[in-house]
């Protein structure tokens, strides 16, 4: 009874606590929306300020999205990557990327379905660079496209096969620009089971991975993310773990099994780093984000499957900014769902 009682106080804290906030209409005059909650409802649901391993959801600081073709709205958003601005991208596998501010704002989208130069067919992971540059995994057309930050084209490397530089199916993306004198771009070629790097031209360095569940083998490369030590880590989803590796593939550690415990995976998607060091696994079969320490050791979890707030349905990229907060693609709810720290 008592349970049911603190249920309900907590049920009414949140109605309370929530609220819509409105943003600025976009250009062709479609309003854009979100959900804030405020902080009261995040303290009483939370109020430590480190998080401990329970069933009890994390209350997001908004929700963003719908199912529909409008700025704000989603159709199956894959992929989501942050400027250095705070600046946020989205990848509908609808075949359109969408930028938003950090609190939500429409700026701008481009994209439509075909194979030619800033055109897609079915891309799913996205990164971004010091510089602003923005590269896409084009999955179905099998090549990495590379846009300015206002979506004018400048590049594109690529096209089907198993050969140096050709992909089967891309679907994740990574850059480092931390310890280069160029930006490396790191390639999650997920049918051919292997991680190919580039320069940020497209001039091809070096590959590895072969198909396997062996260490260094994957099957299915997904995500891949870089950390502030140029350390790779990859979502070796159908053998559900991660690996990383140093930024020339030598393996440095490994960790998870098939399952739905604490540190387990079911079909993991996108990986994404702190600043410092803490990785984040957007668990998509179990549809929930695991929290790591940079060696593989459990921290934490949130969400479970379902529409309400801090609640999943296939979540897949992964994103996080400079204060730290965790940007979620909610693929099968149609929308991004932003946490803090």
């Amino acid at each position: 009874m008592k349970k049911i009682f603190l249920i309900i106080a907590v049920c009414f804290v949140l109605a309370a606590g929530c609220k819509k906030l409105s943003q600025p209409a976009a250009p062709d005059a479609t309003p854009v929306s979100s959900i804030q909650l405020t902080q009261t409802a995040i303290a009483v649901i939370n109020p430590s300020p480190t998080y401990t391993p329970t069933d009890v959801p994390v209350f997001p600081i908004y929700v963003l999205g719908g199912s529909d073709s409008g700025a704000g709205q989603f159709s199956y958003p894959y992929g989501v990557a942050v400027d250095g601005g705070g600046n946020f991208y989205t990848v509908e596998t609808t075949n359109r990327i969408q930028k938003f501010s950090g609190a939500a704002s429409y700026i701008t989208k481009w994209g439509v379905s075909g194979n030619s130069d800033g055109q897609f067919f079915y891309p799913q992971g996205a990164a971004i660079d010091s510089s602003g540059n923005v590269y896409i995994a084009d999955t179905q057309n099998n090549r990495i496209q590379k846009f300015t930050g206002t979506g004018t084209y400048i590049t594109q490397w690529g096209g089907y096969g198993s050969a140096d530089g050709q992909f089967s199916s891309p679907q994740g993306v990574a850059v480092d620009s931390t310890t280069n004198s160029y930006t490396v771009v790191y390639v999650a070629d997920t049918n051919n089971n292997r991680i190919q790097k580039f320069d940020n031209a497209g001039a091809y360095i070096t590959q590895w991975g072969a198909q396997g569940s062996g260490d260094g083998q994957f099957y299915y490369t997904f995500g891949v993310a870089v950390d502030s030590g140029g350390n790779v880590y990859v979502t070796d989803s159908g053998n559900s773990r991660v690996q990383k590796f140093d930024g020339i593939g030598n393996l440095i550690t490994k960790w998870g099994v098939s399952g739905s415990g604490n540190g387990q995976f079911n079909g993991p998607y996108g990986v994404a780093i702190n600043s410092s060091g803490t990785v984040y696994v957007a668990d998509s079969g179990n549809n929930r984000i695991q929290k790591f320490d940079s060696a593989g050791a459990y921290l934490g979890k949130w969400g479970s499957s379902g529409t309400a707030a801090g609640q999943f349905s296939t979540p897949a990229g992964l994103a996080i900014d400079g204060g730290g907060n965790i940007y979620v693609a909610d693929s099968g709810n149609n929308r991004i769902q932003k946490f803090a720290p």
